[in-house]
Formats: structure tokens, sequence, C-alpha cells
């Protein structure tokens, strides 16, 4: 008895040959590891050359706060000496306080009636001066310690647009016929 499922037709079960040669894509991986290596070495030489500097803005900034240091130590001390030479002068015997009598009484001073228009202008200056006291909050700049800061927006897309490229070329070499 015959089936339709049982047809003599070959089937090949087994895995297709394996590439011999992908000279592209060791290539590619090669580029890549060169590119990666040159990078590290790149970055070690910067830290490096920036580390020296920073070693020796330290070593002048700390002989400057020295220097300083001295010089307001010397200051401190000839003062001190200065002081120390000069004399006080000798207690004396003070009086105590005595009841001296009045000699006229307190009458009420006649006094000017004050000008409206002075008043005015003392009352508009009152409020120039509270309002000067009065701290009024400020913006301040924002740090410039991102990513985008350094490179900015247009390298970030340059980046981004540079790995996209990249995932397709792969893409594409791994799906590409062996010769």
């Amino acid at each position: 008895m015959t089936t339709t499922y049982d047809d003599d037709t070959a089937f090949d079960d087994g895995a297709p040959p394996e590439e011999s040669n992908n000279r592209t894509f060791l290539l590619i991986a090669g580029g890549l590891g060169l590119l990666v290596l040159i990078a590290l070495c790149v970055l070690v030489g910067y830290f490096f050359l920036m580390n020296n500097n920073n070693q020796q803005a330290t070593q002048t900034a700390i002989a400057q706060q020295t220097q300083q240091q001295a010089t307001i130590a010397a200051g401190l001390t000839k003062n001190a000496a200065d002081q120390a030479l000069t004399q006080t002068a000798a207690v004396t015997n003070t009086l105590p306080p005595t009841n001296t009598p009045v000699i006229a009484e307190a009458t009420a001073t006649l006094t000017e009636t004050p000008n409206p228009a002075t008043a005015t202008v003392g009352a508009a200056f009152t409020q120039i001066a509270v309002s000067t006291q009065t701290v009024i909050a400020t913006s301040t700049a924002l740090p410039n310690t991102g990513f985008v800061d350094e490179y900015g927006a247009p390298g970030l897309i340059i980046a981004a647009l540079a790995l996209v490229i990249v995932i397709f070329l792969v893409r594409r070499l791994r799906a590409a016929p062996v010769r």
C-alpha cells in the first residue's frame, strides 16, 4: 500500500557544509580589535599626560599656600612682638559718680509741622530700602559634566548612526553566500 508520504524522494537531513574560509569576518574582527587596542592606548596616554599636568598644578598650589601661610605667620609674629613691647597705661584711681543737681527744668520744644511732600519722599525711600533687603533668587548655570556637554548632540547622533551601519554590515556579511 502506498501513501502520499511514502515517496522515494531523498531528503538531505545533514547539516550544511561549514565554511572553510571566513576571511571577511576575520578581517573585520581584527580591524575592530585593533581599533579597540588603539583607543585603549590613547586613553592610557591621555591619562598619564593629564595626570602629570594635574600633579604640577597641585604642587604649584601647595607651594603658593605654604608661601602665604609663612607670610601670615611672620606678620602675626611681628604684631605679637610689637604689642608685647608697648606699655599699657597705668591704672588710675577713678572717683565714684556724685549727685549733681539739675539747673533747669525740662520743657517741651516747639517743632515745625512736617511738609507732606517730604513725608512722601521719605516713605518712598523707606520702601526702596526695604525692597533692596529682600533676597531675590537668581538662576545659576548648569554644570558641564554630562556626555552631551563634551561631545555635543551631533557627535552623539553620528556615533549612533555609525553603530547602526556596523550592525547592518555585520548582518549582511553573515548572510552573504560563500563562494
